[in-house]
């Protein structure tokens, strides 16, 4: 596992393999990073210059190290001149992915505040993860150990130091879960993980396999895993230390492999949904590394997890379903099913009457098509709520846009036989979906609903500290919220 170490300023005498180094242009290049004597940064510019290094940002260029560095190279990462905590974090990221088949690496970037260190520490750490791979083949060895220079504060380096290294395994731990073939992580073996992952912590662990799901009127998450040949689970997690004020709710969406049921998807669109679980793994993540840091906090965790596969028990397109709630509901597009899995879950974790719900999905595609890959969606009854999320992401890298509950779309979902339809207008396809799930909040209760189908999963190349496959997204906001909601 890769070791952290935060040290003073001071880089020309730390013994690494690699230096990475931000680099900017501004009339020519100039070094942004930390203290370095002038004639070193005109010793590293001029080399750069020599192989064509164009500062773009995210961009990599390695070089020996000058004589007067006890590195053996520099590699430099294009940044903006005046890089934020973002551009700090994406800076580190993609210095440490560059970093491959080293041992030892040395950071210096801009870091003299507390945000814009933890941004170092935290990018750094995500580019030096090594994602699932699974090959016959030796498996690529992550970076042992690195360290990051700083002038900022000695006193706000410890909290800096185990905070971000807590909130890295959490998104190491997601990623790896969406990763995971969907042959060997079922529904079962989603709720084994769960159970083995909190096995030691002051968790407490229930799964509801079918019978109890079917006793505790569970119908959306059973209509959905009725076609798979994997029964579908329903996993809560208490975390509830004593004399604490405030009790938090994640509902995570836990579809293990989505084919798309009878409502069957495309074969291209299906190579990706291993991903479908993202939500699910975020909030087990983050649960555990809430307990791992004895956060001041409540934390009800429900993963509602199914396969949705097509079969002779399959759900059929125009069945109609009973939800947690008694509510009803016509099923017209079995492809439209995470909000099925979802709403049975949002009713019971409201039975709990926490403070805040908040559910985390990749529940909708057309999600991507109104904010793209990078940005997540946050819908919500509850404004202060929303802000709070966009916030809580801000400060970790995981950037949320509010978006609309419009009631002129609620009157798509009805349904001339049930109380509802799955699906409704086609335009706006995110909105509704959101709609649907706020018909199963009660009244009153404040919730907030996290579509990460573009965030979760990068089917493109590697960016920043983003690898490609499953990116943990989420996981780190879920630990902030319960961090500034403890206080």
């Amino acid at each position: 596992m890769t070791t952290l170490r935060i040290t003073d300023g001071d880089v020309t005498s730390a013994r690494a393999q690699v230096l990475v180094l931000g680099v900017a242009r501004d009339d020519g290049l100039k070094i942004v990073s930390g203290a370095l004597p002038t004639s070193v940064r005109r010793a590293i510019v001029r080399d750069l210059e020599r192989i064509g290094c164009t500062a773009e940002l995210g961009g990599t260029w390695r070089i020996p190290s000058p004589v007067s560095l006890a590195t053996d190279s520099v590699l430099a990462v294009g940044m903006p001149l005046k890089p934020d905590a973002d551009a700090v974090r994406e800076g580190a990221g993609a210095g440490l992915r560059a970093c491959t088949g080293v041992k030892s690496v040395v950071v210096a970037l801009p870091t003299a505040s507390q945000p814009t260190l933890a941004a170092a520490c935290e990018g750094a750490l995500l580019g030096a993860h090594v994602p699932l791979r699974i090959t016959s083949g030796s498996a690529t060895d992550a970076v042992a150990s690195i360290a990051v220079a700083t002038t900022a504060p000695r006193a706000a380096r410890s909290a800096v130091k185990r905070n971000t290294v807590a909130d890295v395994k959490a998104t190491s731990l997601a990623r790896d879960l969406v990763n995971e073939p969907p042959v060997s992580l079922t529904p079962a073996a989603f709720a084994a993980t769960a159970k083995k992952q909190c096995k030691g912590l002051p968790i407490k662990v229930s799964v509801w396999e079918p019978e109890r799901l079917l006793k505790e009127s569970m119908g959306g998450i059973m209509g959905v895993g009725q076609g798979s040949a994997n029964p579908p689970r329903l996993v809560h997690l208490e975390y509830a230390p004593k004399d604490v004020k405030r009790h938090l709710a994640f509902v995570g969406k836990g579809i293990t492999f989505d084919s798309g049921g009878l409502s069957l998807k495309p074969p291209k669109a299906m190579e990706t949904m291993k991903c479908d679980m993202a939500g699910a793994a975020a909030v087990l993540a983050a649960t555990r590394t809430i307990a791992e840091l004895g956060l001041p906090v409540r934390i009800s965790a429900y993963l509602a997890c199914a396969e949705n596969m097509p079969s002779g028990t399959a759900q059929r397109p125009g069945d109609v379903i009973t939800m947690r709630d008694g509510t009803t509901v016509e099923v017209l597009n079995t492809d439209a099913e995470g909000r099925l899995v979802m709403a049975d879950a949002l009713a019971l974790a409201a039975e709990s009457h926490p403070d805040v719900l908040i559910d985390v999905a990749t529940l909708t595609g057309a999600q991507m098509v109104a904010l793209g890959t990078h940005v997540a969606a946050v819908m919500s009854n509850d404004g202060s709520l929303a802000d709070h999320i966009r916030d809580a992401g801000g400060a970790v890298g995981e950037p949320f846009w509010h978006m609309p509950l419009p009631d002129s779309l609620r009157a798509s979902l009805k349904s001339p036989i049930a109380d509802m339809k799955n699906i409704g207008e086609q335009f706006g396809g995110m909105l509704v979906a959101g709609l649907f799930l706020e018909a199963f909040i009660p009244q009153g209760q404040s919730w907030a609903h996290l579509d990460i189908a573009g965030p979760a999963f990068n089917d493109a190349a590697p960016h920043g500290f983003t690898p490609k496959g499953g990116t943990g997204f989420a996981a780190r906001t879920l630990i902030q919220l319960a961090r500034t909601s403890g206080r």
